[in-house]
């Protein structure tokens, strides 16, 4: 029996068990009363020598991602995801540093990335956009022996010791079906706006769609956007492109700005006739996804992705545990009938 085994039987963190173990900080009655159960019931004894090296030792984690405004805050989800498993392996004497660069400005990536390779952090935690980018950098942490986790997306020739996240075809070809579900039968073709187009699993996406629609005879056009222009999708492009395809019967975005594309629709004829589908559920989408604005929204689990991709390099580098290589995170999907308040 192990801390994590035990955490995963009593429903709690795995930092919670070592504070009923160990005696200290704030635990509540029942929780208390329902770990230390597990523990009498398979007689667990906590390793000494493991104890001993955690209060000798200090393990520095580092995440490396865009800042948490960008993508319409989508970063400040997963961050906050980090930042609940920082907490949580805190007590056992590791420290989390978040460094956030500008997903747009090479040159705040090149600063912060050679910042932390003179830092050599025990693990890292990465999702890796901008791959022309993350190659050269992982690379480098590669050298120097520093595990890392991949989180949000892929880069299929890197090793990673784990990948976690959605399978990006099953999700661009799951909003065709969804798409075909409100719209009945579709005649008229589809937009696909292809939104941080260089990016491996936005591509992907983007794949699994038109394959759905290949498969069901609906035509697409697709508008790829480059991270190269230096900022993130717009309500002008979006509306440059509807204007430019009147015809079509609705519209998937690639990523998180499919309320941009509701924003536009004010200035155009077609207005809710359009069927809006995009990605995760980020404050504005699930505002206008409550409003019936937005069709469907699927979910990555931003917060989920990064507390879990803390917890695995927690599991490696000091349990010495062995982690899964891939960890695929469920495609949740929002209408306006689920959406959490």
């Amino acid at each position: 029996m192990t801390v994590k085994e035990i955490a995963g039987l009593a429903g709690v963190s795995i930092g919670t068990v070592d504070r009923v173990i160990h005696r200290r900080g704030r635990v509540s009655p029942a929780t208390l009363a329902r770990v230390q159960k597990i523990i009498d019931q398979y007689e667990f004894t906590p390793n000494p020598l493991a104890g001993g090296l955690k209060r000798n030792r200090a393990y520095r984690f580092a995440a490396l991602l865009p800042k948490r405004n960008q993508d319409a805050g989508y970063w400040g989800q997963a961050i906050q995801g980090i930042l609940e498993g920082a907490g949580e392996v805190a007590p056992l004497g590791v420290e989390t540093e978040i460094c956030e660069y500008d997903r747009y400005n090479p040159q705040e990536f090149q600063i912060l990335s050679d910042a932390i390779l003179k830092k050599k952090p025990d693990g890292l935690i990465v999702p890796p956009i901008r791959p022309e980018k993350i190659r050269v950098f992982i690379n480098k942490i590669q050298d120097l022996g520093i595990p890392y986790v991949f989180f949000d997306a892929d880069i299929p020739d890197m090793n990673p010791l784990c990948r976690i996240g959605q399978d990006p075809v099953k999700g661009g070809y799951l909003a065709g079906r969804l798409m075909r579900l409100f719209a009945g039968t579709i005649t008229k073709p589809v937009g696909i706006l292809d939104a941080h187009g260089e990016d491996y699993h936005i591509t992907q996406r983007r794949d699994g769609f038109v394959r759905y629609a290949r498969e069901y005879n609906f035509p697409v056009i697709v508008k790829e956007y480059s991270d190269f222009r230096g900022t993130e999708i717009s309500k002008t492009e979006i509306l440059l492109f509807l204007k430019e395809n009147t015809g079509i019967a609705g519209l998937f975005i690639t990523n998180c700005m499919i309320h941009r594309a509701s924003a536009a629709l004010k200035f155009c004829a077609a207005r809710r006739e359009l069927l809006l589908v995009g990605y995760d559920l980020i404050p504005e989408n699930k505002r206008l996804l409550k409003d019936g604005l937005i069709d469907a929204i699927i979910s990555q689990r931003s917060a989920e992705q990064g507390r879990e991709a803390l917890r695995y390099l927690y599991q490696f580098v000091v349990l010495k545990q062995h982690v899964p290589p891939k960890v695929e995170i469920p495609l949740d999907v929002y209408i306006r009938e689920n959406v959490p308040d």
